[in-house]
């Protein structure tokens, strides 16, 4: 009899990372996306260069270490994702109803992993396109780029982005998410090293690097900037009230949390950076409009590789490299709803894999267009996202007992946390996080 409890207990063990490095590589490639590659570099031309910089950087800093390691604690503190962490804290109030608010957090990361799917798919495709040379010989890329945007254009690709995601997620937590962003990150910033270092050598290069590095005072002075700047710190740290608090329930209780926000912190900002110091000068050497916006991917840089050298070969490194990035995203934006599925209703890992694909299907061959899509992305990156960051930093930092976030957040840490963590994540994060979902409405999203 004791074997068999002691068996069906082992059966049902939570699965985790099963190294320090694995939990931070896993959130790094949760946080290294669309937003460090396509929304950095124009933003930072847009907005004064290295004026931008400044601000952007503050935040960073400031959303590190109170907000990803906020998240990471929560999770960790009751290993379980944001429906059952939101139960339990609202528990510890006497109150219910917990649950119920937990379910923003979750469809949020459910809605734009489906939409991001789509552009995984894009993604594929440009790969293929690469790989085959017809790329090479498209006389406009933006029609090329139309063929696939359109209604069911990409169907095929889109699905086979979605396979292999999954065929990942089906193995869990440390032979699957934890053993494919080892791989996948370390190459994503070889390939950009490699891509940076090509892009340097490039005739009229200069102009870009003093697009990015040149400030203008004057963007300081207008409240846009530091707006965007909030915005774009804010959503390439991936915080939303979910992945982040999934992947840090299955965190170890002995890890240094702050010291793991830290790194994530640190390597989304060099990626953000890697991906300005190659977009930008190669888009300037060959005259195009680095401030082109959601073309820029997909029109303007394979115009670019179509008259680099060897443009081929770096096409296929620059598509590899971002398909990587997006995969790794992926995976922490679906692992938030399939955690969900296992830890509140008992699914097995295969079934709560197999409902969240079904759904990611259904829903994302319903908006299979460019055009839909962006209104499907544009609607949960401002109205549920950053409500669900806030309502996970309300939890945490209010709701939960005096002191409790404190004691969380040290736990595993040898230093004592100074007196700065409780004004900077009970008043200024929170603050923060009003503030974009706030200016996110009135700006119509400014991540």
């Amino acid at each position: 009899m004791k074997q068999k409890e002691q068996a069906k207990g082992e059966s049902t063990l939570r699965d985790s990372f099963r190294s320090k490095t694995g939990f931070i590589i896993a959130c790094i490639g949760s946080a290294v996306g669309m937003g460090n590659i396509w929304m950095f570099p124009y933003r930072t031309g847009q907005f004064g260069g290295a004026a931008f910089l400044i601000p952007y950087f503050l935040f960073v800093v400031i959303l590190g270490f109170s907000g990803v390691a906020g998240e990471m604690a929560f999770g960790r503190s009751q290993g379980t994702g944001p429906l059952g962490a939101f139960s339990n804290a609202v528990k510890m109030r006497g109150k219910r109803g917990g649950r119920i608010i937990g379910v923003i957090p979750v469809v949020g990361s459910l809605g734009i992993a489906i939409g991001y799917s789509v552009v995984v798919g894009w993604f594929l495709k440009y790969l293929y396109d690469s790989i085959t040379g017809s790329l090479f010989t498209a006389p406009d890329t933006a029609a090329l780029f139309g063929s696939i945007a359109g209604n069911f254009g990409s169907v095929g690709w889109h699905m086979l982005g979605l396979a292999l995601t999954f065929l990942v997620m089906i193995f869990g937590i440390s032979k699957g998410i934890e053993k494919v962003n080892k791989v996948m990150m370390p190459l994503f910033f070889l390939f950009f090293i490699i891509l940076m270092v090509r892009v340097f050598t490039l005739d009229n290069a200069g102009a870009g690097y003093e697009y990015l590095f040149v400030p203008d005072w004057q963007c300081l002075l207008d409240v846009r900037t530091w707006v965007y700047a909030l915005g774009q710190a804010f959503f390439s740290l991936s915080l939303a009230g979910s992945g982040t608090i999934v992947y840090g329930s299955y965190l170890k209780k002995d890890t240094d949390i702050i010291s793991c926000a830290r790194n994530v912190a640190f390597f989304d900002t060099c990626a953000a950076l890697l991906a300005g110091l190659v977009i930008i000068p190669a888009v300037f050497a060959f005259g195009q409009d680095v401030a082109s916006g959601p073309p820029l991917m997909f029109i303007t840089l394979p115009e670019v590789f179509q008259q680099m050298p060897l443009g081929q070969f770096f096409a296929i490194v620059f598509f590899v490299a971002v398909l990587f990035a997006a995969i790794t995203s992926l995976m922490n934006l679906f692992e938030t709803p399939i955690e969900a599925l296992q830890s509140q209703f008992g699914l097995s890992r295969k079934i709560a894999v197999g409902i969240v694909a079904l759904i990611a299907v259904a829903v994302g061959l319903f908006i299979e267009n460019a055009d839909m899509v962006s209104v499907w992305m544009d609607v949960v990156s401002i109205y549920i996202i950053p409500l669900g960051a806030l309502l996970a930093a309300v939890m945490f930092f209010w709701v939960c007992p005096k002191g409790f976030a404190r004691a969380q957040v040290q736990l595993g840490r040898q230093k004592p946390i100074g007196r700065w963590f409780e004004p900077m994540c009970k008043y200024l994060f929170v603050g923060l996080t009003l503030a974009v979902y706030i200016l996110g409405i009135f700006f119509g999203g400014i991540g």
